[in-house]
């Protein structure tokens, strides 16, 4: 298998922080995306490989097993494993007892020693591996994230088919069990971890289940009070009524009318409408001396 630097994929260097891992691999995973290169092959390997990257270097854990063990991280438990039970079999059998410390050619002989180059005897070809889990980005826009859909597409090679609940959050990460690598020696296949990115191009600014909208209010309506129509985010036209007086930055709350709630269907966040007192710019005559008279007052 061929070693796979993470960390040059990713373009930054081993000291790197959480934080950097987290900018590169959003700045990265929006050049590559395939929506943004349609038809190029090599973009969507490279961005299966981003996402694989910021899978193990992203998780502090695995990052961890990733700078000690190398491309066999995966295993690298399942190894020291082996070598404390070979050390225990060894002590049982000469009295004598003895460590050792991680090797990294007695770990390549370990993995090859899985192919059939194990010593007569050895139990070794008998440990179960579980495949390596797959990590893969899935681009929504905010009016597909609202409605409880399903969803194909291809991950290594496989195309699955999966139902997004409405609701679903911009960076929420879900989990498919078994569709991951396959398994060594029979061992169980990986899973699948799809992360979503959001993509909103409304008016709408959307906090969990709720939704957020500044509203132009006119300047007479707000002194005088009467009503105003907007527009909620399933398009329904809403009539609200604005009471005399209305100062700028009001915030109205429409209880019911925000997004889904993630897989509670029939349930949704409430509408804020913060509403923007718009100032007339073109006075008639008589509108200019109406204001100078009250001005004077």
């Amino acid at each position: 298998m061929e070693f796979i630097d993470y960390y040059k994929i990713l373009e930054i260097d081993k000291n790197a922080s959480t934080e950097d891992i987290k900018k590169a691999y959003r700045k990265l995973a929006r050049k590559w995306h395939p929506d943004v290169n349609p038809n190029d092959a090599n973009a969507k390997i490279k961005f299966q490989q981003i996402n694989e990257a910021n899978e193990v270097l992203g998780n502090p854990e695995k990052r961890k097993k990733y700078d000690k063990y190398g491309k066999d991280w995966e295993h690298g438990e399942e190894y020291e494993k082996y070598q404390q039970q070979q050390q225990r079999q060894y002590s049982q059998n000469t009295g004598h007892h003895t460590t050792s410390d991680f090797n990294g050619e007695d770990f390549s002989d370990f993995f090859s020693s899985m192919f059939g180059r194990q010593s007569a005897g050895s139990k070794s070809s008998s440990v179960k591996f579980r495949g390596q889990d797959l990590n893969a980005s899935l681009q929504l826009d905010i009016k597909e994230a609202a409605i409880t859909h399903q969803k194909t597409f291809t991950v290594n090679g496989k195309s699955i088919r999966i139902t997004i609940p409405a609701g679903i959050e911009d960076e929420q990460t879900i989990k498919i069990n078994g569709y991951g690598g396959e398994g060594m020696n029979k061992g169980p296949k990986g899973d699948l971890y799809i992360t979503f990115s959001i993509v909103n191009t409304t008016p709408f600014k959307r906090v969990g289940s709720d939704l957020y909208l500044n509203h132009d209010l006119d300047l007479y309506t707000a002194v005088l009070g009467g009503e105003t129509t907007i527009t909620a985010f399933d398009g329904t036209k809403l009539k609200l009524k604005v009471a005399a007086g209305t100062q700028n930055g009001t915030k109205v709350r429409l209880k019911g009318k925000g997004f889904p709630v993630y897989k509670k269907e029939g349930s949704f966040g409430d509408l804020y409408v913060t509403y923007t007192i718009a100032i007339p710019t073109h006075l008639s005559e008589k509108e200019r001396e109406l204001f100078q008279q009250l001005a004077q007052k």
